[in-house]
């Protein structure tokens, strides 16, 4: 029994040592299981860690770029700001020029307008002080205004178109007037006209429509005059019959009138002292025709024109020119004579000069106080010394006074 207790506690304690051998390799399997765990979590995380390192890495580094190109991109708005800075600095300046040079154009422009109304503003007062004079005008200063008109016309008729007549007429009718305004001064002024009028009267005037008749007759008798050269055409003129011989027989007589007979019409015979060196055209006879007639027609003109130059030229020419194209007979003799007459007369006279009498007239002032002082002044009788000796000095004013009206009427009357 003690043997089998034993067994029994032996197999006991081999059961007991089993089962804690079995537990101790088991826990320690268990731990180095935990362990491994641990070791793979610890790998892991280690993993996870370098991987989130890794990570945060490439984003600071993208964070970096970022930087980079932001500050690129600042520094290159820095630039444009810069540049639209000085843009903005041109366009300041510029728009400063513009200002400052259109604050001085409008006051160039004010300084021009100020100038121009107060150009005008005078303007106007001249004009209002001289309508204000032509209405305090008398009709005496009417009537010698318009004797100045008068003369002036007439010297202008008689120098720039020769009309002795209308100037005539004009001198007489600016003493008619001078004559009815009653001022005492425009004597002398008339006298002067007076003169001009017989200076005038002395003047001889051509026969213009008498010469204008003479060489349009002249000009109808050019197709009568006779050609120097023959020309086709030209009508046949009969010749004188010769004079019969003394000793010819009747019937050779007659076959001489009969040859000359038939001859006739064919052939002119015409002596000349010329020589002959060829026969015209009709057109060419015609021609020189015509360039006579035109010669004549050119001195037509200048003689109406009162040219004394292309006058006395056209009728040299007109003379040169029947002298050498037409023969010399009796009628271009005539022609030619005529020609030298009408070339002896003189189409333009020598005229007086009638302006004295205008400048006279235009110094009415001058004349005024003239006769002023001519005339006889009332002595006083009871007045002091010391009164009468300022008379000379006032007695010139009302003379005075209408004397600016004086040169302006002219061109009123006008």
């Amino acid at each position: 029994m003690a043997e089998l207790s034993e067994k029994q506690e032996q197999n006991v304690g081999e059961s007991n040592k089993v089962h804690r051998s079995r537990s101790g390799f088991w826990f320690g399997i268990i731990t180095l299981l935990i362990i491994i765990a641990l070791a793979g979590a610890g790998f892991f995380l280690f993993t996870q860690l370098r991987e989130e390192q890794a990570s945060l890495d490439s984003e600071v580094n993208k964070g970096d770029m970022q930087l980079l190109e932001l500050s690129k991109q600042i520094s290159g708005y820095q630039s444009q700001l810069a540049s639209v800075q000085s843009q903005l600095a041109t366009l300041e300046a510029s728009i400063a020029g513009k200002d400052t040079h259109f604050t001085k154009t409008l006051e160039d422009f004010s300084r021009l307008h100020n100038e121009k109304l107060d150009s005008t503003r005078k303007e106007l007062n001249t004009a209002i002080q001289q309508v204000q004079r032509q209405l305090s005008k008398t009709r005496g200063d009417w009537l010698i205004a318009d004797a100045e008109y008068l003369l002036s016309t007439a010297n202008e008729r008689l120098h720039l178109i020769g009309d002795v007549n209308t100037a005539r007429q004009a001198l007489e009718a600016a003493d008619q007037r001078l004559r009815e305004s009653g001022d005492a001064a425009v004597f002398k002024v008339r006298e002067q006209i007076v003169k001009d009028i017989a200076a005038l009267n002395r003047v001889e005037e051509p026969d213009i429509v008498g010469m204008y008749s003479s060489i349009q007759t002249q000009a109808s008798q050019i197709d009568n005059l006779t050609l120097f050269l023959p020309y086709a055409g030209k009508t046949p003129t009969s010749p004188k019959a010769p004079e019969k011989p003394a000793g010819e027989s009747q019937e050779g007589q007659d076959l001489i009138d009969s040859a000359l007979s038939g001859l006739e019409e064919y052939v002119t015979i015409r002596h000349t002292e010329q020589p002959i060196k060829a026969t015209l055209t009709q057109e060419e006879a015609q021609f020189i025709k015509e360039q006579l007639r035109l010669k004549l027609e050119s001195a037509k003109v200048a003689l109406v024109q009162r040219n004394e130059t292309l006058y006395q030229a056209g009728l040299a020419d007109a003379k040169k020119w029947a002298e050498q194209h037409f023969m010399q007979d009796a009628q271009t003799k005539s022609f030619i004579a005529e020609l030298d007459r009408m070339k002896g007369i003189q189409i333009h006279s020598q005229y007086p000069d009638i302006s004295l009498s205008l400048k006279m007239l235009r110094d009415i002032v001058k004349l005024r106080l003239e006769t002023d002082k001519a005339m006889p002044s009332p002595e006083p009788a009871a007045e002091p010394k010391s009164k009468q000796e300022p008379q000379p000095k006032q007695e010139p004013e009302p003379a005075v006074a209408p004397a600016p009206t004086t040169p302006e009427s002219a061109p009123a009357a006008q």
